[in-house]
């Protein structure tokens, strides 16, 4: 795998980088995209997140992750914090940052106005995973079999009383749509 890490730090690096902004964001985010090997494969560690009206990702399938909070110095730190809380990984013990890919914003006005910086961290094949109270359920998800596949669903959703449709990927577990099918697709346009 090490092989397979340095070509993906590489290309990870190579990720254009977000235009610097006059203003920092008031609400900051961090997601992990926690990857694993699997044979040839990698695979990608996503949640279902439980349902809850005061969170207006309720029910998501996402990546782990959250706000940043005050005491975090760094977005790392709120991955770090996040990830321990919703799966049970400690990343600083049980991962290898490899990089960032490009920080995004819901394309809703409706939601918080956040910028979310995804991580990109690789672990050990058997790390133990063990979901906290935000999650409903975690599962690993075929890398492979989501390129080979393609955006192939969609996901529907009255907004202000029209039906809007999102591209999204399928899961086991519901459509994978909104801000981590654009991850998702970020990063699978740099994994060969």
């Amino acid at each position: 795998m090490s092989a397979l890490r340095e070509r993906l730090r590489e290309k990870l690096r190579a990720c254009p980088r977000a235009p610097e902004e006059d203003a920092p964001w008031p609400l900051q985010a961090a997601v992990v995209l926690i990857l694993r090997e699997a044979g040839e494969d990698l695979q990608a560690l996503l949640i279902k997140r439980v349902e809850d009206e005061r969170d207006p990702w309720s029910g998501h399938i996402a990546l782990p992750g959250g706000h940043r909070e005050p005491d975090d110095r760094t977005l790392w730190e709120t991955a770090v914090r996040e990830t321990r809380e919703e799966v049970g990984v400690d990343l600083e013990r049980e991962g290898e940052l490899l990089g960032e890919l490009r920080p995004l914003s819901p394309s809703s006005p409706h939601l918080p106005p956040v910028r979310v910086t995804p991580l990109v961290v690789v672990v050990r094949p058997d790390v133990a995973v063990t979901t906290g109270p935000e999650v409903e359920r975690a599962f690993w998800i075929s890398l492979g079999d989501l390129k080979q596949r393609g955006r192939s669903e969609t996901f529907r959703k009255i907004v202000e009383g029209e039906q809007r449709t999102w591209p999204a990927y399928p899961s086991p577990y519901g459509p994978i749509w909104g801000m981590t099918e654009r991850i998702l697709t970020q990063f699978l346009s740099l994994w060969d």
